[in-house]
């Protein structure tokens, strides 16, 4: 067997709205579908009898994969530990041109940073820079700005963050 490229990767979360707002108006991706999902088939994929599901697909301006969100209505579970350090726990990243300018902005949109922007000082990135930002749900996204000469990270522009109105993933 051999697998082909990430279609999606998909979040759980508790407020799909909110989750919208977030990354939508304020990471700017671009909201591809929206639907309610009732469908037997899902039933059978989740492993929750009679479930509903609020999902919404989005992508970068760049394209790529998507991120899927989904919201179970009738199903809905307190959230887990998102502490980086459990197994199971991930994280989604983002490439940027400009991570001070970006930080700066979602700031003061109220994003709660984990820590500045870091500079890669060693290993595959170095040169570049990441930081860690949490979602309404507490979900790790990070932003990442690859070396200023690194030739795979040249126009790279996944993540832009939005400058009009909103306030998402303020906790």
């Amino acid at each position: 067997m051999q697998v082909g490229s990430v279609y999606h990767t998909g979040f759980t979360v508790s407020d799909i709205e909110r989750s919208l707002v977030f990354y939508r108006d304020v990471l700017g991706l671009r909201l591809v579908k929206r639907q309610t999902g009732t469908a037997p088939y899902l039933a059978t994929v989740t492993g929750f009898e009679g479930v509903r599901l609020e999902i919404a697909h989005l992508q970068p301006a760049d394209g790529g994969s998507m991120l899927e969100l989904l919201q179970y209505v009738s199903h809905p579970a307190p959230a887990t530990d998102r502490a980086t350090n459990r197994p199971g726990n991930g994280h989604l990243c983002f490439k940027i041109d400009d991570l001070r300018a970006a930080c700066a902005e979602l700031r003061r949109r109220g994003v709660r940073l984990v820590s500045e922007p870091t500079e890669i000082t060693a290993g595959a990135h170095a040169g570049g820079w990441a930081v860690y930002l949490r979602d309404p749900d507490g979900f790790t996204v990070e932003l990442y700005q690859g070396p200023a000469a690194g030739p795979a990270d040249r126009g790279a522009t996944a993540a832009t963050v939005r400058q009009a109105g909103g306030s998402g993933g303020r906790e």
